[in-house]
């Protein structure tokens, strides 16, 4: 038969959305929590179940890796793993499929093949052109138990919280670009203490930062005496104004983003990154860059938490529940932050962490005039930051008791899922 349309969530139509609610149901009749906002081709393997129960029957579709991955895979399998009692036979990890039509597709996809009845066959996981017998596959296409890794609005593990940056939802009004801020401050410079750098992922990791008025307790009277930026302000309430309710009332603070969170000293994790990447670029900003909501961000955030959170640990168990963009990583709060099990440290282990942490920062302050997408890119990291890097998941390494030496990456996932699982459990 053919292949499962590749729709997600917001590009189907209201039939196709209709059809997914009808068939992600449970005995009761009852609509899963979530089957509004999965994608389409999730209907397929849930219609492919109620065919299959009761008989031997393998089925194996190709689909898009998005229900792998992220906030989809608790909704899309768990209702099979628990309804069915499925069990993932063979799996080929994501690759990006070609299509041979006139007009190329390029899409990211994963292959799974499935059955209810037990059998004896012999898992097999493909990825890369290798291929591995395991004992188990997860909705997650890893060698580990079968756990789901579900949104959280609160660390597991009881760490500091983790937060968004600032939507601005001002039209583009209270932002200054790079190109117009010299002639701005020229043109108004009694402005010039009320703007301040401006950091969503791209201008964080490429350093090309944007600025914004940031008006928080700024003095009307003063304000009054600038009119390019009583335009601007002007020009942010009548946005406001003509969107959608919610956006209608923030026409009252025309000279305030949506929120105005501006923390003295901050850890931050851009949104979306690269796949490309070995590490997600993280590090610390301060009062003076106020963070997008392109960003996320913990305040106050001690050293060990960069050594932490950038380890090769934190970043297999990001490549392995986080959500994806194409193939970009989707950092979230609620389910890789909020998820991830932390180790119990020493006061031995986390002094070595901090000096491990700083020694990364201080390998990126030998090339101030490098941003940091330069400094991580696999083919131009400069060697005494890659060494930076190495030592420090050592350090990480050693704290959970793994072995540094040996362990691959999956192992590492399936061991943090081990954990996840005893956490969730207790």
């Amino acid at each position: 038969m053919g292949n499962p349309p590749f729709i997600g969530y917001s590009f189907q139509d209201e039939k196709q959305k209709e059809e997914i609610k009808t068939l992600y149901v449970n005995e009761a009749g009852k609509m899963y929590n979530g089957a509004g906002k999965i994608d389409y081709v999730a209907g397929w393997y849930m219609k492919a179940a109620m065919m299959m129960e009761g008989t031997d029957i393998q089925t194996a579709f190709v689909s898009t890796n998005s229900i792998t991955q992220g906030d989809q895979v608790i909704t899309v399998w768990k209702p099979l793993f628990d309804r069915y009692n499925i069990h993932i036979d063979f799996a080929h990890r994501t690759f990006r499929w070609d299509s041979e039509a006139t007009k190329k597709a390029h899409v990211h996809v994963v292959i799974v093949g499935f059955s209810i009845t037990k059998n004896n066959f012999i898992k097999v996981i493909y990825e890369a052109g290798l291929v591995k017998k395991v004992k188990n596959i997860n909705a997650y296409l890893v060698e580990a138990p079968n756990v789901f890794i579900q949104s959280r609005s609160k660390p597991l593990c009881g760490v500091l919280d983790m937060t968004t940056g600032n939507r601005p939802a001002d039209g583009g009004h209270l932002i200054i670009d790079k190109d117009e801020y010299q002639d701005f401050i020229e043109q108004e410079p009694l402005a010039k203490k009320y703007i301040k750098k401006l950091a969503g992922g791209s201008e964080y990791i490429d350093g090309e930062y944007r600025y914004c008025l940031w008006l928080v307790d700024a003095n009307p009277a003063e304000l009054r005496k600038m009119p390019l930026v009583m335009d601007r302000i002007r020009e942010c309430r009548e946005d406001r104004l003509q969107g959608a309710p919610d956006r209608q009332k923030l026409a009252s603070t025309p000279t305030l983003f949506r929120e105005t969170k501006n923390p003295k000293r901050y850890l931050v994790i851009p949104a979306t990154s690269s796949e490309k990447r070995k590490y997600i670029p993280i590090g610390y900003l301060d009062a003076d860059t106020i963070p997008t909501n392109a960003v996320i961000m913990i305040p106050n955030a001690p050293i060990h938490y960069l050594g932490i959170l950038t380890s090769n640990v934190h970043m297999s168990w990001m490549r392995a529940v986080a959500g994806r963009l194409e193939m970009r990583y989707r950092y979230s709060k609620k389910i890789v932050y909020n998820n991830f099990p932390w180790p119990n440290l020493t006061d031995e282990q986390k002094q070595k962490i901090e000096l491990t942490s700083k020694a990364i920062l201080d390998s990126r302050d030998l090339y101030p005039e490098s941003s940091l997408a330069d400094l991580y890119d696999e083919l131009t990291m400069p060697p005494e930051l890659r060494k930076a890097h190495q030592e420090n998941d050592k350090a990480v390494m050693e704290a959970y008791g793994f072995n540094w030496r040996e362990m691959t990456e999956s192992e590492c996932v399936a061991e943090l899922m081990r954990m996840y699982q005893s956490l969730v459990e207790s």
